[in-house]
């Protein structure tokens, strides 16, 4: 089966494989797993903090990150479409008894004069802002630019707010604006990335911010049932997405850029090339999608990510162009049955 779906749906490589068999590991909740504590180590100096903590998955990371920087009743600054407020359950308001501001992205960015608006005053009836959040790259498929992420970090200075950004590709972000990670975290408190996507481990998150954020989180971890033994056997994964997964991803893009230029030139598609930064295609068809997707299924292929009247295509390690053509030549066929029978 070849899966267009997501980067979500990356295998383990063979390295990774083997890595997990041979990894040493010890009880992570003691803080006595070696391989954890290296993960840990090497995910802050990329980023440029202090610490890290590994936790589950990047929804954890986020929940914690909130959790962390802020106290019940209070009010965050999010993006309407952002993953924090749509995909993951609500959990701010359930996990951290926050409520959301939201405020509508104009290419993935809040407009600095929107967040200023939503900052709260100092008045009774009001509820304290405490945090902005970001994500970068962003689930558009857009990347913020540094100038945009200095810019809300001498806002959020201003009126002493932290910021936290969902950085669940991260690394995809660096390579788009080809900067080390740390170049786009120097601006923010906190950060969360997957090791999972378009890195390729199976399971895995990493949140980065100062020793005393990392030492709070870890507790929170721990309250959310977070707390792992023997993980080390992952974590070996994620020392391999960090050390040589992210120095591939440019293939990805490079392979995102020639599916989108190919599917643009047949009538029938239409590619938003202002939303393909990274390693995923957004595209608008004249075509019945669903009826396409089933009939890729049949075939063996799946595409999905619906996303109003566009249907998102991504590419990650487990795609190759051969791939890709194989997924351009069965549009074709389905294209001409479709339309000649």
């Amino acid at each position: 089966m070849i899966d267009f779906r997501s980067d979500t749906v990356t295998k383990p490589t063979k390295a990774m494989r083997e890595a997990m068999a041979n990894a040493v590991v010890g009880d992570d909740v003691y803080g006595d797993d070696p391989t954890i504590n290296e993960l840990e180590a090497l995910g802050a100096k990329i980023t440029g903090f202090e610490a890290a903590l590994f936790v589950p998955s990047g929804t954890m990371g986020n929940q914690l990150s909130i959790f962390t920087h802020t106290n019940r009743g209070d009010e965050i600054i999010v993006g309407k479409t952002a993953h924090i407020k749509n995909y993951e359950v609500g959990a701010a308001a359930v996990l951290s008894g926050v409520s959301y501001h939201l405020i509508s992205e104009e290419n993935g960015m809040m407009p600095l004069a929107d967040i200023e608006a939503g900052i709260r005053g100092d008045n009774i009836h009001y509820p304290d802002t405490s945090l902005i959040c970001l994500e970068n790259a962003h689930g558009s498929g857009v990347v913020l630019p540094l100038e945009y992420m200095r810019s809300v970090r001498e806002l959020a200075d201003r009126y002493g707010l932290k910021v936290h950004m969902d950085g669940a590709r991260l690394f995809n972000a660096a390579t788009y604006l080809n900067v080390d990670a740390r170049e786009i975290t120097q601006y923010v408190d906190s950060v969360t990335f997957c090791l999972s996507k378009g890195l390729a481990s199976p399971v895995g998150s990493l949140i980065c911010g100062s020793k005393e954020f990392i030492r709070k989180a870890r507790k929170g971890r721990k309250l959310l049932g977070g707390g792992m033994r023997q993980v080390g056997i992952l974590g070996a994964c994620g020392l391999l997405s960090l050390t040589e997964m992210t120095k591939r991803l440019h293939v990805d893009h490079e392979n995102a850029q020639y599916l989108g230029m190919k599917l643009d030139q047949m009538k029938e598609f239409e590619v938003d090339f202002s939303r393909l930064q990274i390693n995923m295609v957004f595209v608008r068809s004249t075509l019945d999608l669903k009826k396409l997707a089933e009939y890729l299924r049949k075939r063996d292929i799946l595409i999905g990510g619906y996303k109003g009247e566009f249907v998102r295509i991504a590419v990650h390690n487990d795609i190759t162009k051969q791939d890709i053509d194989t997924l351009l030549q069965v549009i074709n066929d389905y294209v001409k049955e479709d339309y000649y029978g």
